[in-house]
């Protein structure tokens, strides 16, 4: 009665009220906001598959310096056709200490993954596909003794190797590359054409030069592109003409031994 017969009174009432369950909201919206971060993010990767698998560059054209004709028909297109296709995958388990690394990754057979599919982060390249269930899969890391990666010059285009030495992971070496090439810190290190990684993914960024006496090459060390101790989210990638490439390379080797 105080409140509602004095306007005073009543004003007062409503400013607190008022405050108290604004508090009330914000905190309500805060808890939301974390229990709705797990599907944006999903959202987000989905979003992030739909693009990838629009760029251009995972496309080619044909050789149109050509024309095949067969009766008369031409039988070419100038129509692009796709060379690679993403598929978005969350890791589950990831191994940064040992010297021979894997991460386990929530796709599998069932979902149209297979043996040797690169894996890529949204930032950079993060390994090769070893072995697969039918709904997950296990990925060698690029933190592997063994793992060899076929990488350039993102600002000249020569093609080295980077490695792993099983040391630190936040450290990769880039070898082959000649000291005639101008190299500075800083400069960005990408997949060539030749590697089993789509062309032009970031490995890392040269942080050390360093001038071996008695060589012709850099020895080069890379920080990754890819953060391997805070990884959540990958892209398996297929290569649509592997098999292709593959049986066509086998059998010219199987020519030159008849």
């Amino acid at each position: 009665m105080l409140f509602h017969y004095n306007r005073f009174h009543e004003a007062v009432f409503m400013d607190t009220a008022g405050e108290v369950t604004g508090k009330i909201s914000k905190q309500y919206n805060t808890i939301e906001y974390y229990f709705q971060l797990k599907k944006t993010n999903t959202l987000l990767v989905e979003e992030n598959q739909r693009l990838r698998n629009l760029l251009k560059k995972d496309f080619l054209l044909p050789d149109t310096s050509s024309s095949l004709v067969v009766d008369s028909i031409k039988t070419d297109s100038l129509e692009p056709f796709r060379r690679y296709l993403y598929f978005p995958a969350k890791v589950i388990n990831n191994s940064v200490t040992s010297q021979t690394n894997y991460l386990t990754i929530s796709r599998g057979a069932r979902q149209g993954l297979s043996k040797d599919m690169a894996v890529v982060s949204p930032s950079g390249i993060v390994g090769t596909i070893v072995n697969v269930s039918d709904n997950m899969a296990t990925v060698m890391s690029l933190l592997h003794r063994q793992t060899r990666v076929s990488a350039s010059l993102l600002k000249t285009g020569e093609t080295g190797s980077v490695e792993w030495d099983g040391k630190d992971p936040q450290l990769l070496t880039f070898r082959n590359i000649p000291k005639s090439v101008p190299v500075n810190k800083g400069d960005t290190v990408v997949t060539s054409r030749y590697s089993t990684f789509p062309p032009d993914q970031p490995i890392g960024i040269i942080t050390d030069i360093e001038h071996q006496d008695g060589s012709n090459f850099y020895v080069l060390k890379l920080k990754p592109s890819t953060n391997f101790l805070n990884i959540q989210f990958v892209y398996a990638v297929k290569n649509l003409q592997k098999k292709e490439q593959d049986d066509l390379e086998n059998a010219t080797r199987k020519q030159e031994h008849q």
